[in-house]
């Protein structure tokens, strides 16, 4: 079988892997200048610059822990985010470290009482209908106000009050001192970057790879072709939006190289108010701690946007409308193009982590080549 895999992200260049280990012939397709989708990482500096936003690798599941640890070897880094409201500095996740500097509590018990008292004030019952309403229920209408509402409505570009609940309910709150954003087991960064876990993955001689290549400037002779197509795209651009756009979040980076050995004191400040135009400043050298040209560092900016045809898509907008949109779709999808396998985030029109897109890819390839 040959195989066509349209993008070199996690996804594409697992499967391909996967599909060249067992001697199919594979062609990979990406439009960008590079492989890797969005986990690019190039050096600046000698310091590892995440081009498309930061990428902490993190996972419950050994078996992806080890598989990705094939390609290449990961460091320690556990990220510990803070955030900058107005000029005053919190923890992330929300925790006692965040909740004394609030409010000065210093047990659990006084945290809990100070959320239950503020939920009281503003007559809080019954189950949480909007993002705004599961938010102060989990940790306060201080928090909410200062760390949650500014952040989320420019990251999503619509009210909290309009934003599902359960968006903010895989935020962790905790009631201890624990800095750690994620609760997994496993956490890190590859030394040296990303993007040579891609080269690895795609190091096969049956697999070849053209970039700068737009599948869709030839994709009827595609389809025509003996290949079995993996599509890693967005799923309704496939079917030229024929019935109707997903809707999806983009962003817009701006990097800068600063003549100094550190500039902000941690890889990712988010910046919560709504005055801010950015929501976060990455610090890239901090995700190596430290590595780097002595007296030179690089940062990057983030601005998420409304997305438009020709931006990048980055997250879908998983709401009913597009929940029912895109199960259409993959309906069509399954009747009209069997010989299309549609994965990744884009394809399947799904949140994942890393670590999921890896474990989405391998069951392909069960699917694909064991059953």
């Amino acid at each position: 079988m040959n195989y066509l895999v349209v993008g070199s992200g996690l996804f594409g260049s697992v499967f391909a892997h996967e599909a060249a280990k067992r001697g199919h012939n594979v062609q990979v397709l990406e439009k960008r200048d590079h492989i890797g989708g969005n986990i690019y990482t190039r050096e600046i500096e000698g310091i590892q610059v995440h081009e498309y936003g930061a990428h902490i690798f993190h996972t419950n599941m050994k078996n992806i822990w080890d598989y990705i640890g094939q390609f290449a070897e990961f460091n320690n880094f556990v990220n510990s985010p803070i955030a900058n409201y107005k000029g005053d500095i919190y923890n992330l996740p929300f925790n006692m470290n965040t909740f004394n500097k609030l409010w000065g509590v210093i047990t659990p018990d006084e945290a809990r009482n100070k959320i239950e008292e503020q939920k009281e004030k503003i007559h809080l019952q019954g189950n949480p209908k909007n993002l705004e309403e599961q938010a102060i229920s989990l940790i306060g209408l201080d928090v909410y106000q200062k760390l949650v509402k500014g952040y989320t409505e420019k990251q999503w570009g619509k009210s909290a009050k309009d934003l599902p609940a359960f968006i903010i309910r895989r935020l962790p709150v905790r009631f201890t001192y624990d800095n750690n954003y994620f609760n997994d087991r496993y956490q890190g960064i590859p030394i040296g970057g990303y993007t040579q876990i891609i080269e690895k993955l795609l190091d096969n001689p049956l697999i070849s790879i053209k970039t700068n290549t737009d599948f869709f400037s030839n994709k009827e002779e595609y389809l025509k072709s003996d290949y079995r197509i993996i599509f890693t795209g967005m799923i309704d651009q496939f079917f030229n939006y024929s019935l109707g756009e997903l809707e999806y979040r983009s962003l817009k980076f701006e990097t800068e190289v600063l003549n100094q050995d550190n500039y902000q004191g941690n890889a990712a400040v988010n910046y919560t108010d709504a005055e801010t135009p950015f929501t976060r400043i990455i610090e890239h050298k901090h995700f190596e701690f430290g590595k780097g040209n002595k007296g030179k560092t690089v940062i990057t900016r983030e601005y998420p946007k409304k997305w438009t045809r020709g931006d990048d898509p980055y997250y879908p907008i998983n709401n009913k409308r597009n929940r029912e949109l895109y199960s259409k779709y993959a309906d069509e999808a399954k009747r009209d193009y069997p010989n299309v396998l549609f994965g990744g985030r884009l394809g399947q029109y799904r949140y994942y982590n890393m670590d999921q897109t890896i474990m989405s890819a391998l069951q392909a390839v069960k699917r694909e080549f064991e059953e």
